[in-house]
């Protein structure tokens, strides 16, 4: 495979030109570029198999090159990468025929990852020559994901040995089946081939696309897209019993001719997300989807204020009744924008992971906040915005003061004493007397014992508490300091910021 890199930041072009001679020393960088212009002028020279650009640089940015690229009919493959997690990047991206978009900074697996998907598209490709095209699910397969031109050699092609021409008109129906693609693909083809056979005059195939994890079923050879369409709605889509494929998400496009198949695919996978809005009970029909009245969506913040209390006070059932009242609130009849609702969810997880974070009751390391974001903002249904939603809960400690290492009895009683006494404002003197014990060896033991001093691990607690209560509650920054074991505001507000970096109405005013 023949590559050229376009990309204005040295650094990451000659990173990426470095990782691909150590990931894949089978493939030939051919050249890069600093800019779209340049990287045109390298492109029509070379005519390489993929072209990795930029979306931003200078003279000529990417998009606009793989624009020129389709005008000549150039046939390599794609991979965009952009700074800017927009969406409108993806969908011109897809409009002239990427299939990996990956936003910077990279990440080298996933980029790993979109390097194999190529190769995998080429080589499917590279059977798709006129010899092996006998079959009229690979020439479907070829036109709309393999780069094969609907010209007259191939018009006339599928005229003669399958009747098909250019005024043949065609359904695309996307099933989407999400992380269910490899329990429900048979079940839910089966069930379908067993649908359209019943109906006399109708042909029909069903491709598999694992990388968009759907089914897409072309239809053709019937008299009346619409009494088609309906046919179809009434069904599959209303029947919600009986029928195993009811549960899946489905979008309709029609197509005037094969010319038109690749380009309608793409339009309609970009509203296929329109079922977090409407459920799996309607399918998304384009272009009637365009004309759908919305509500505005006014982020419910009361929601996000009862989660933060709720993590302040540690109730793990009640941070996860708010998760379901957060869902619940986009299911009350009203009709959003899909993209206003992820936007939603996005900012209501990332209030749960900072507030749990600061008050010290997440699993931190376990949380890929770019993977997160990337599963929000390509859900396509309300289940998986939900399973986003949960992983990031299953994060919060099933115990906050739980221990891995073996204590020994004197410090797990004074630990707990910190913990039930620390409003008083209880010293290490005064645990020790309670305990039998000198201040100098119950100070050793804890320090040896938990690998903090006993002054640190006490004022760490207080500020996590202050923090809980200035999160989750509406006290005064004195009470604050009364409830937690000081009894000088002034001097609570120095130690506050001395750990914080932030004065605690500071503290309150960023966190709120």
């Amino acid at each position: 495979m023949r590559i050229v890199v376009v990309e204005d930041e040295i650094r990451i072009r000659e990173g990426i030109c470095n990782l691909l001679a150590k990931m894949f020393p089978q493939h030939e960088v051919a050249g890069s570029a600093a800019n779209g212009k340049e990287g045109l002028e390298l492109i029509l020279s070379y005519n390489p198999d993929l072209v990795i650009t930029d979306v931003k640089m200078p003279i000529m940015d990417g998009l606009t090159m793989l624009s020129a690229l389709n005008e000549k009919k150039m046939k390599c493959k794609a991979i965009v990468l952009s700074a800017y997690a927009d969406f409108s990047y993806a969908q011109q991206a897809i409009r002239w025929g990427v299939s990996e978009y990956l936003v910077k900074p990279l990440v080298v697996n996933e980029f790993v990852q979109a390097i194999k998907n190529t190769e995998i598209q080429l080589e499917e490709i590279q059977k798709q020559n006129p010899e092996t095209l006998e079959r009229f699910d690979n020439i479907l397969l070829g036109v709309i994901f393999g780069g094969i031109d609907v010209d007259e050699g191939l018009e006339h092609f599928v005229k003669n040995k399958y009747r098909i021409d250019r005024d043949t008109k065609f359904s695309e129906i996307q099933i989407y089946l999400g992380k269910q693609y490899d329990t429900k693909l048979d079940v839910t083809k089966r069930d379908l081939e067993g649908f359209f056979s019943k109906r006399k005059n109708l042909s029909y195939y069903i491709l598999e696309i694992p990388k968009d994890e759907l089914l897409l079923a072309i239809l053709y050879g019937y008299e009346d897209q619409q009494e088609v369409e309906r046919w179809f709605q009434i069904g599959v889509i209303s029947q919600i019993r009986g029928i195993g494929i009811a549960n899946s998400n489905y979008g309709w496009i029609n197509a005037a001719g094969m010319t038109e198949l690749r380009a309608n695919y793409y339009k309609l996978l970009q509203y296929m997300d329109w079922n977090i809005t409407f459920g799996n009970q309607v399918m998304i029909s384009y272009p009637k989807i365009m004309n759908v009245q919305t509500t505005l969506c006014i982020y419910p913040i009361d929601i996000e204020n009862r989660l933060k209390a709720s993590l302040c006070s540690y109730n793990r059932s009640k941070v996860y009744k708010c998760l379901e009242q957060f869902s619940d609130y986009f299911e009350a009849g009203k009709v959003y924008d899909p993209k206003n609702i992820k936007e939603s969810y996005v900012r209501f997880i990332w209030a749960l992971i900072n507030v749990a974070k600061e008050i010290n009751i997440l699993n931190y390391d376990q949380i890929e906040h770019k993977k997160i974001l990337e599963r929000i903002m390509s859900s396509m249904n309300k289940e998986e915005l939900k399973d986003a939603m949960e992983e990031v809960y299953l994060c919060i400690k099933e115990d906050q003061h739980g221990e891995s290492t073996e204590l020994s009895l004197n410090v797990k009683r004074a630990e707990n004493m910190i913990l039930e006494y620390y409003k008083t404002g209880i010293t290490l003197e005064e645990i020790a007397g309670k305990l039998n014990l000198t201040p100098e060896y119950l100070g050793n033991q804890f320090h040896l014992e938990k690998g903090v001093k006993f002054s640190t691990f006490i004022k760490d607690f207080r500020i996590m508490k202050a923090k809980e209560l200035l999160i989750g509650s509406k006290l005064k920054v004195c009470e604050v300091a009364e409830k937690v074991g000081y009894s000088d505001a002034k001097y609570f507000s120095k130690v506050f910021r001395d750990n914080t970096g932030q004065l605690p109405a500071e503290y309150r005013k960023t966190n709120k």
